[in-house]
């Protein structure tokens, strides 16, 4: 699954002029890739729908979402809001839903290799003009890098967020105008992205 940027379970839509750069876009067990033109995986990167390679990466996704919610949390954050928090590396639990509004810094203290984890049992949802940035040697330019978001259902990314990690969520994850995902990836078991 590391090889793509976006990967569904049902179908990807895209609308507008979207950049995909850093991976592949991929669906499986469904088929329906739409939207690209406008949109554009920059080579040599490429889409892959039904194949065996999104096949692959579904099998990959289902591993990684199930290792990532078997993780035994450092701290429950369940009631809280993501947007005016520093954290460290760890695994960060909700029993519900996550919401950021604002910043969410991530402090990697020093360690270039520094994880964070978020298990969220159903909804991440993020406001418009929202943010995640790491600091202090958390990976730099490829700043998600080493963030993952395991979601229990859907994940909604607001107009112009600033998205780092990758997003493992069983349902579906959407994307809205402007937002875009720093060194990660958008991975939908089930549903569409």
């Amino acid at each position: 699954a590391g090889d793509f940027s976006v990967l569904a379970g049902s179908t990807v839509t895209n609308t507008g002029p979207s950049v995909i750069d850093g991976g592949d876009v991929g669906v499986s067990p469904g088929l329906a890739i739409t939207g690209f033109p406008p949109g554009i995986v920059v080579p040599p990167f490429t889409m892959h729908s039904g194949d065996v390679f999104a096949l692959q990466a579904q099998n990959d996704l289902i591993t990684a979402h199930d290792a990532a919610a078997g993780l035994v949390p450092t701290q429950d954050l369940t009631g809280q809001a993501l947007g005016g928090l520093t954290l460290v590396p760890g695994v960060y639990s909700y029993v519900s839903s996550a919401q950021l509004t604002g910043t969410l810094t991530l402090d990697a203290l020093g360690d270039p290799n520094a994880e964070w984890v978020f298990q969220i049992g159903s909804t991440l949802t993020t406001e418009s003009n929202a943010s995640v940035v790491t600091i202090n040697g958390g990976g730099g330019s490829m700043q998600g890098c080493n963030v993952f978001w395991q979601v229990g259902s859907s994940a909604t990314i607001g107009t112009s967020t600033a998205f780092a990690g990758h997003i493992l969520a069983l349902t579906s994850i959407s994307m809205n105008t402007g937002a875009t995902m720093l060194g990660g990836s958008a991975l939908a078991r089930n549903g569409a992205v």
